[in-house]
């Protein structure tokens, strides 16, 4: 049985752990690549090394939220038109989706490039963490088409069933990152521009992986050079689909810049470094959820494309469970081991290690429960519904995040900036149970409606084979 058949046939739990587990590598592969750099350049520059990394982080975040808005919005499409039948009109998608993926990344690296020095400042770096920043931002913008790519068309690959190569070509990435991550800073010298360079080497070699892949004929879906011309039928719906976790992306962005100004006011670059730990640490715990989001969102699209609702509640209940175990885990880490967890990050480091460790405390309060709304959200965009993966992607990021922000700071200071996490992640729950409450009462009413005409079928059939015999006629049965 090939794995597009598999969705729509083989049990949900085994296959969304074929899913999921690649998925799961992949995402701590992407996370991975944020926390070796802060790791390398702590341990080997120094505190304002991290600090510009966490300066970064958000230009950084605006590359990804462009991969992430033709990647999982074609992700999606292709999904569902695999489970339609459509094979061709998969194909198109991903042609158009492979140019996006090249020109977007080169728009965004154009402009940063001509305003590199008032972006980064507005994004919290200080005259002592700019140089830092300059010399490690503007490596990474050179090589965005790479990233793009890479992390865009992995998602393809795991769309069409086959999410171990995905896997063996994110973890080959990463494997060269942290190896020329070692050698540049450590070996070579290079300081931070070591850390970028290897960045930029690992992302090149996923790329030459993923474009092996489809170009040399193995995939299920293949990509032509005549799909490769944009069609604005094709680019609106992606976009329409790709914009939930795009628009979360930029709102991720946007959060980080404000909780940078907002940090470095009321704690200096200390405070700014401290965050920094704190995203990677939030990284390395939320991308194995992520990684079980996506790896649902294939087998959700397919049945949802093949009106198969059963299936497609029972991967979401799986997913929420396994999201849910995954973030309690987490947490658990967290509380009992944040010290050991920030000296990752710190050479001996005192004040920083004491700053970092007690907010980490605060601001996963209600981690565990983070798992729920991450996987509500991405079933929305799994089905195509992009009004609800809007909202609830935005929930946490800008609809409350920003502007608890803003206020708390102003009663609590410092401990107001950690206290906004917590709160702004219970309130972006309860929308998401809410919304999802509906969404399971409309999908078991179409249920209801198929299983109504399959009934009627059958006492339809039935009532023919009656009166065929008592006319004497052979069952059409």
């Amino acid at each position: 049985m090939n794995n597009e058949l598999g969705m729509g046939k083989q049990k949900i739990g085994s296959l969304l752990w074929t899913f999921s587990l690649p998925a799961i590598v992949g995402m701590l592969v992407n996370a991975l690549y944020n926390i070796i750099d802060r790791i390398f350049v702590g341990r080997g520059v120094g505190s304002l090394a991290i600090a510009a990394t966490t300066v970064a982080f958000p230009i950084m975040l605006i590359l990804m939220a462009f991969s992430m808005l033709i990647g999982i919005g074609a992700t999606a499409l292709i999904s569902i038109r695999l489970g339609e039948r459509k094979k061709e009109e998969a194909e198109k998608i991903i042609g158009n989706a492979l140019t996006m993926l090249i020109i977007l990344p080169l728009i965004v690296s154009v402009i940063y490039l001509f305003f590199s020095d008032p972006i980064l400042v507005l994004f919290g770096a200080s005259p002592e963490v700019l140089p830092y920043a300059r010399d490690f931002t503007h490596i990474i913008m050179l090589g965005s088409v790479l990233g793009s790519l890479g992390m865009g068309m992995n998602n393809f690959i795991r769309a069409e069933g086959n999410p171990k190569l995905a896997m063996i070509t994110q973890l080959a990435g990463t494997f060269v990152n942290v190896l020329l991550n070692y050698i540049f800073i450590f070996k070579m010298g290079f300081g931070i521009k070591g850390s970028a360079l290897a960045t930029i080497a690992g992302q090149m070699v996923t790329a030459i992986l993923v474009l092996s892949y489809f170009f040399s004929g193995r995939s299920l879906v293949k990509i032509r050079l005549r799909n490769m011309k944009p069609q604005m039928a094709i680019l609106t719906s992606i976009v329409a689909i790709g914009f939930a976790p795009f628009a979360m992306q930029l709102a991720n962005s946007l959060q980080n810049m404000i909780l940078n100004k907002s940090l470095f006011a009321y704690g200096g670059d200390m405070a700014l470094s401290a965050v920094g730990i704190i995203m990677s640490v939030s990284m390395l715990l939320l991308m194995p959820v992520v990684g079980v989001s996506q790896g649902a969102q294939p087998i959700i699209g397919y049945n949802y494309g093949a009106k198969q609702y059963i299936r497609v509640k029972e991967t979401l209940q799986k997913a929420g469970i396994a999201g849910t175990g995954i973030s309690i885990v987490g947490f658990i880490v967290i509380y009992f081991w944040p010290t050991q967890i920030v000296g990752l990050f710190s050479n001996n480091d005192v004040a920083l290690t004491k700053m970092t460790a007690d907010a980490m405390l605060v601001y996963f309060a209600l981690c565990p429960v983070i798992g729920f709304q991450i996987i509500g959200s991405s079933y929305f965009q799994a089905v195509g519904k992009a009004i609800p993966s809007i909202i609830l992607s935005l929930s946490r990021q800008v609809l409350l995040f920003i502007p608890l922000l803003l206020i708390l700071p102003n009663f609590w200071g410092i401990d107001g900036i950690w206290r906004t996490a917590p709160i702004a992640d219970g309130l972006a729950v309860l929308l998401t149970a809410i919304l999802i409450y509906f969404e399971m009462k409309s999908i078991n009413k179409r249920q209801y409606e198929i299983e109504g005409k399959k009934s009627d079928q059958i006492a339809e059939d039935h009532f023919t084979g009656a009166d065929d015999a008592l006319l004497g006629k052979p069952s059409s049965n």
